[in-house]
């Protein structure tokens, strides 16, 4: 598994689709996401320090998960299978116990910028993306 980051957001409101784009933390090498505007938004939004009045939708999944005793360890993109990225989110429980369970990666990376988690990529996926280099 590589480390990566997030390394822009890319917003065209006169688009639906997205682009968010994850670097190695270690490495030059980064990838495109497409994503949709409400989770672009989102991650733009807690980046930018804005603070809604109510909870968003993703302040309010890991309000859930934190208040079931688990906090989310990881986001894991593992897999790309016809053009999509498939992850997981890594949720730890206060015992100790390992839970993945299935996600979209916008959807987990909007997760891990509010937690502050860790965001993992397979070998595989890196290879079979669109991949470039940093300048």
């Amino acid at each position: 598994m590589i480390q990566v980051e997030l390394s822009k957001i890319i917003i065209d409101e006169k688009r639906q689709d997205q682009i968010i784009v994850l670097k190695e933390k270690e490495g030059d090498r980064q990838f495109p996401i497409v994503i949709g505007f409400l989770e672009a938004s989102s991650i733009k939004m807690k980046l930018s320090g804005v603070e809604p009045p109510r909870p968003m939708t993703h302040d309010l999944l890991v309000s859930t998960i934190e208040s079931l005793g688990a906090k989310l360890k990881n986001l894991i993109i593992d897999k790309m299978q016809n053009n999509t990225f498939h992850a997981k989110l890594e949720l730890e429980m206060k015992n100790g116990k390992k839970i993945l369970v299935d996600a979209r990666p916008s959807d987990g990376v909007a997760l891990a910028v509010r937690t502050g988690s860790d965001i993992f990529v397979a070998e595989e996926v890196i290879d079979q993306a669109s991949v470039f280099k940093t300048s």
